[in-house]
């Protein structure tokens, strides 16, 4: 056997370990959540109402489901309006654009207790919003926008440029193109962040711990307090009286989890059959 075949033989056997402990490690993790969750899950586990003797989690589902959609609502279009321009309008040798880049960067390794630090002292303490739904929402949609900017630029980037210059060949403007042509050929890329990003608010705790607060009840309004479903986990864990209920929503919060990345899988799997 020659000198190049033993080393790709070892590299493919390092990789091959590699892989078999990341599996192991996963399916360790997931086994001990489910194991010790599923036998506490009951009917009293999504009661309407949260009290002492059922610890329900339905108030914290509906409140994530909530955080969940009001801050794409905001940084969605935010997002994608900026990757186009940025993509599209922007001058690639414009050192603003370039600081702009790096900073989106830069955001998206921040970690996330530092959203929420900056979440409670502008909105909460600056701004008197309080331990609310629009606090949390608005830091959220702060903290998702780069992973939502970085994403679409990277789709709207994957998008040939024939494609481009053969709409505008046809007379179609600049503007028509991008929604008629571009748009749609990047929707698989641009999909897949929104679903990361949905992931990312899911299992979200520290941020929202300083601007949402831990009050167990369902939003009633922009300026009430709540905890999503990781924040309910959080309190169940840290006052150590319902040990068992918390590892019961740890295994459902870990469903939601795999069930979105899986659907972020699908998605872009079935739009690019599409094209």
């Amino acid at each position: 056997m020659m000198q190049s075949d033993k080393i790709s033989l070892f590299l493919r056997i390092l990789v091959y370990i590699a892989i078999s402990v990341v599996v192991c490690i996963f399916l360790l993790l997931v086994g001990y959540i489910l194991i010790k969750g599923i036998p506490f899950l009951n009917l009293d586990s999504f009661a309407w109402e949260y009290n002492s003797k059922n610890v329900s989690m339905m108030p914290a589902i509906i409140n994530t489901i909530l955080i969940v959609f009001s801050s794409l609502i905001i940084a969605v279009p935010i997002g994608i309006f900026g990757a186009i321009y940025l993509v599209e309008y922007a001058k690639k040798s414009n050192k603003l654009i370039s600081f702009i880049e790096l900073m989106s960067e830069t955001l998206s390794g921040i970690p996330s207790i530092v959203f929420g630090l900056f979440g409670y002292l502008i909105f909460v303490v600056f701004l008197g919003f309080g331990y609310s739904f629009l606090s949390g929402t608005l830091t959220l949609s702060i903290m998702i926008l780069p992973l939502i900017i970085k994403t679409t630029q990277e789709a709207l980037k994957s998008v040939p440029l024939s494609y481009r210059e053969g709409s505008l060949a046809l007379g179609a403007g600049k503007l028509r193109t991008i929604f008629s042509i571009i748009l749609p050929s990047a929707t698989s890329g641009i999909l897949s962040g929104i679903i990361l990003s949905i992931g990312r608010i899911v299992g979200e705790s520290a941020a929202l711990i300083y601007t949402a607060g831990t009050l167990a009840q369902v939003f009633q309004g922009f300026f009430d307090s709540g905890r999503s479903l990781s924040v309910h986990m959080y309190a169940l864990l840290s006052e150590g009286l319902y040990m068992n209920e918390a590892y019961g929503a740890a295994c459902v919060l870990l469903c939601v989890v795999i069930l979105l990345n899986l659907t972020s899988y699908l998605v872009v799997k079935y739009f690019s059959k599409e094209r």
